[in-house]
């Protein structure tokens, strides 16, 4: 049999059908960015806009610090201050942003066997959970938010220990499981509550800092002043890592998503992302 089908046709029918390989921007960032549901509509415009794919690794922030102090993401997004700062003193990272913030929250069952709801300060939540010796259940991962955690034990000159100390290793999601079922407390940033508080814990909101009012966009001095006064405040930066360290690193792709997340578009995604009504991060104002 003859095939009328020139070859050369076929040989480019075939180089025609097979898709040009999209770039992959590699990113670690934290659990209560993925738990809260907030990439699933933040992510998708940049990657159409950029026809790229972000990979994201969902990880504790230190654990996601140590993935750029490796160069085996491009990117990262966290939130521990003091861990970031470090990570670009070192050399790790370059041109950090920050791109939102939230609060940090302390749970617990609504009969709030500690009473922690009539605490004045953070420091006094715990010392009553330790005080009545009740169940709290710790991140124990080094991520951000286990760093607050130790920040504010150590505001109470209190180590914690015993059976009701209970250190999990796990991200916040499958924390506040635990803390559900144990009826215990634990700390959690209001992102990941928000997006739980609807059908997968029962567990209520004991002990919190003040807010901002609706509508209101605020300088970090100013946001840091307001949480700053019960120690709950929670800001996410943005860093790319550094291509001199690192030169296999995909440094374009990461400052396009770097200008992305803090420029006009994902501000505003950002700002109007809610679970069920309720906000979950909010965005500065531009100095």
């Amino acid at each position: 049999m003859k095939y009328k089908f020139p070859l050369a046709a076929f040989v480019v029918a075939i180089i025609c059908s097979v898709a040009p390989a999209q770039e992959r921007l590699k990113m670690s960032t934290t659990t209560s960015t993925e738990n809260s549901g907030l990439l699933n509509v933040l992510l998708p415009p940049f990657e159409k806009k950029c026809s790229c794919k972000v990979d994201v690794i969902a990880v504790g922030t230190g654990k996601a610090l140590k993935l750029g102090e490796a160069g085996d993401v491009d990117v990262v997004l966290v939130h521990a201050r003091a861990l970031e700062d470090k990570f670009m003193a070192e050399g790790f990272g370059v041109n950090r942003r920050d791109v939102m913030y939230n609060d940090f929250v302390v749970i617990g069952p609504a009969n709030d066997p500690a009473d922690i709801k009539h605490a004045g300060t953070a420091a006094d939540a715990f010392k009553r959970i330790a005080a009545t010796q009740s169940i709290f259940i710790s991140r124990g991962d080094e991520s951000g938010t286990h760093q607050k955690e130790k920040e504010i034990w150590a505001a109470t000159t209190i180590t914690p220990s015993g059976r009701w100390y209970r250190s999990a290793g796990q991200g916040m999601g499958e924390v506040i499981n635990m803390a559900t079922e144990l009826r215990g407390y634990t700390l959690a940033d209001r992102g990941t509550y928000n997006a739980f508080r609807h059908g997968k814990t029962d567990l209520v909101i004991l002990f919190e800092g003040p807010r901002k009012k609706p509508g209101t966009r605020l300088t970090v001095e100013q946001v840091t002043a307001l949480t700053g006064q019960k120690g709950l405040f929670n800001p996410y930066g943005v860093i790319a890592v550094n291509p001199k360290r690192f030169p296999h690193v995909k440094y374009s792709l990461a400052m396009k998503f770097v200008e992305y997340v803090t420029g006009a578009e994902g501000q505003r995604i950002i700002a109007n992302y809610q679970v069920e009504g309720d906000p979950v991060f909010f965005t500065f104002k531009e100095n």
